[in-house]
């Protein structure tokens, strides 16, 4: 008697606990978002030489894109030497340029990017560079794109026309 009140009572249960937990799909989590955002890096361009000492700054063009919703992005460049000269400049006369800076898109889907923060100063020292651009989502994933890049005391192209 015992054994015919209980059974009924736990396969109800269980049919509850399963509706429950399948209820909650996916979409509404986003905790469950592992869908990287996508980087496309429209400038500067892949061998991209830049202008060292512009006042202008780099320019930068890049769209942004997430599934669910980005959070943020950085910028980051450092040098790519060997270290291995042939310049009879005194190591004094330049630095070696170093840029790092983080940008907030929290709340957006996509974001198109275009600015010139990048400024590089004249004393930087001419040479192969890398230009690593991170991008993270709402969810913590991360998508990193890299380019190589030239610094040039002479002058560069970065692709930027005036309209």
């Amino acid at each position: 008697m015992k054994t015919r009140f209980y059974f009924p009572m736990i396969i109800s249960l269980l049919v509850i606990s399963v509706s429950l937990l399948t209820a909650c799909g996916d979409s509404d989590n986003p905790l469950s978002d592992t869908t990287k955002p996508v980087i496309d890096l429209k400038s500067p361009a892949e061998g991209g030489v830049l202008a060292i000492g512009s006042e202008h700054g780099v320019h930068f063009e890049m769209d942004l894109s997430d599934d669910v919703m980005l959070k943020s992005y950085k910028i980051e460049i450092h040098n790519n030497f060997d270290h291995h000269s042939h310049d009879t400049r005194t190591a004094e006369t330049t630095v070696d340029f170093t840029f790092n800076k983080s940008y907030d898109v929290s709340e957006q889907r996509t974001a198109h990017i275009h600015h010139h923060d990048i400024v590089i100063p004249a004393n930087a020292t001419p040479g192969d560079y890398h230009l690593m651009v991170y991008c993270t989502d709402a969810a913590g994933n991360e998508a990193h794109v890299a380019r190589n890049i030239v610094l040039s005391a002479t002058g560069g192209d970065d692709g930027h026309h005036e309209e």
